[in-house]
């Protein structure tokens, strides 16, 4: 069996800590009751149809389940699927599925809605993030409870993706109202959804173990503002701000009622640039924003100092990483140099859109000031997350943008031809596809290593670094994650000491 969890290990994105000021303590005496905070409300609720990765920190393991399930150190333990084999080409995977499950509205699950699932994820019309990855599977029903899987390539991380929020498996007469009413296999249903202000989520009573839930009720607060979620921990309102705005750190690690956890992370916090976009297609004009990016500043000022730099879309966790930070380094001269070497009469005037997250605006007006030193000046743009989603993901309506981008393995976006980076690159593609197709881990670490400087070298985005996640919790709360390789908050872990 193919498990290759070692590679994410050390990999993390904050855990979910709680915490207790004020009337949380009267909260906490309840034992069966949480309140966490989001910085973003997701704009849906269905993990399948939507990039957000609020969508998941929701539902994802506490309303829907997958066949796998990815634990806070990276490894993959069985789930829905209760063992599974792999064939000797490690291209077929065949899965035991669990006989004590059934979805929230009664109906069985069975191989059938495995298979239907995944069909769907793969169809024409549908808008999975990972659609590409499901239209290279066959999936077949051996019986009520086996499905076997047939991926066209050699993926090592097979398992772990089978965990994530994009392989859920739906019941096929609730799919398409599950963006407003889900339905899934796991412990929690969806009670109250206020849009603008919370998501509430109540234990499932019919559970297959619901006698191990703890946590009865909890519900997920939306709060942007920086200064707002400080003054919600401080008052009790909520029990655990998991990605809180670092800034806050110094003034939680000294009241003796929180805890403070500090993660590694997989993601990637980069200035994302439109490389369809005249002038930004032009390589020199790319390097030259690269060459004007202090990364260590923008660390110290946009996340209080908890990042590490990257130089591609590679952070120093993951198997297969070597250090590019050199290719683009900080030169200011050197980008003067480039922008003149172009012939662009400057001031160029760019569009930055920036989504809410504390991290996009502080930084935005970070890196506003540096690019102003070499002529470029930056119009910031902010905007809500439904906005980001449609205007900048979706309809590629964007110059800049500030962003991380938190999925573990998706090197791959460099490699599809209509993402919202506008990035084309036929030398790319051949090498990503050699990487797919590659089982050896050493000619794959070689490869990955190859991709990595291709993209620095190429500049296509300003990478920045990878922000080590801070959550801020009450003390009493217990089962947090440590690290967190998917963002997730796994509600059933989640205890009252």
């Amino acid at each position: 069996m193919i498990h290759r969890r070692s590679l994410l290990a050390s990999s993390a994105c904050a855990g979910l800590t709680a915490l207790v000021p004020l009337h949380g303590l009267a909260q906490a005496a309840k034992k069966d009751t949480v309140t966490l905070a989001l910085t973003l409300e997701p704009p849906m609720l269905d993990p399948t149809a939507s990039a957000a990765s609020s969508i998941a920190e929701i539902t994802h393991y506490n309303i829907f389940e997958t066949l796998t399930k990815i634990n806070s150190d990276g490894s993959v333990s069985p789930l829905l699927a209760e063992s599974w084999e792999v064939s000797s080409d490690l291209k077929t995977y065949t899965f035991r599925l669990r006989k004590d499950v059934k979805f929230q509205n009664g109906e069985p699950f069975n191989a059938a809605a495995v298979k239907f699932s995944f069909d769907r994820a793969a169809a024409d019309k549908s808008t999975n993030k990972d659609k590409r990855t499901f239209a290279n599977l066959s999936t077949k029903v051996a019986d009520e409870h086996t499905v076997v899987l047939t991926n066209q390539e050699i993926d090592p991380d097979f398992l772990f993706m089978m965990g994530q929020a994009t392989s859920i498996v739906v019941e096929p007469k609730s799919a398409t109202t599950n963006a407003s009413k889900p339905v899934g296999t796991g412990p929690y249903k969806l009670a109250a959804w206020a849009k603008g202000a919370s998501v509430t989520l109540t234990a499932w009573p019919d559970y297959r173990s619901a006698q191990s839930i703890r946590i009865k009720r909890a519900v997920f607060r939306f709060i942007p503002d920086p200064a707002a979620q400080v003054a919600a921990l401080l008052a009790g309102d909520v029990d655990a701000f998991p990605r809180v705005s670092p800034r806050s750190v110094p003034q939680f690690k000294a009241n003796a009622r929180f805890q403070v956890v500090v993660s590694n992370s997989r993601a990637k916090t980069i200035l994302a640039i439109n490389n369809a976009r005249k002038p930004l297609s032009d390589i020199r004009v790319r390097r030259a924003i690269a060459a004007a990016i202090d990364r260590k500043a923008v660390i110290a000022g946009a996340a209080d100092g908890y990042g590490v730099p990257i130089g591609s879309y590679y952070v120093p966790t993951a198997f297969g990483y070597v250090d590019t930070t050199g290719v683009n380094p900080f030169d200011l001269e050197k980008a003067k140099a480039l922008m003149a070497e172009t012939g662009i009469k400057t001031p160029l005037t760019l569009t930055m859109t920036l989504p809410p997250a504390p991290y996009a605006r502080q930084g935005g007006e970070l890196i506003a000031a540096q690019l102003a030193k070499i002529g470029i000046q930056l119009k910031l743009q902010n905007v809500e997350w439904a906005q980001w989603l449609s205007g900048t993901y979706t309809n590629k309506n964007y110059d800049l943008t500030i962003i991380s981008h938190v999925e573990p393995f998706d090197l791959g976006n460099f490699a599809k031809p209509d993402y919202y980076w506008g990035y084309q690159s036929q030398e790319f593609n051949e090498l990503f596809d050699k990487i797919k197709h590659t089982p050896r881990p050493a000619d794959r670490a070689r490869l990955l290593g190859d991709a990595q400087r291709l993209l620095a070298h190429d500049s296509v985005h300003g990478f920045l670094y990878t922000p080590q996640w801070v959550t801020v919790a009450n003390k009493k709360l217990r089962g947090l994650w440590k690290d967190m390789p998917v963002f997730v908050n796994d509600l059933s872990a989640l205890s009252w000491g």
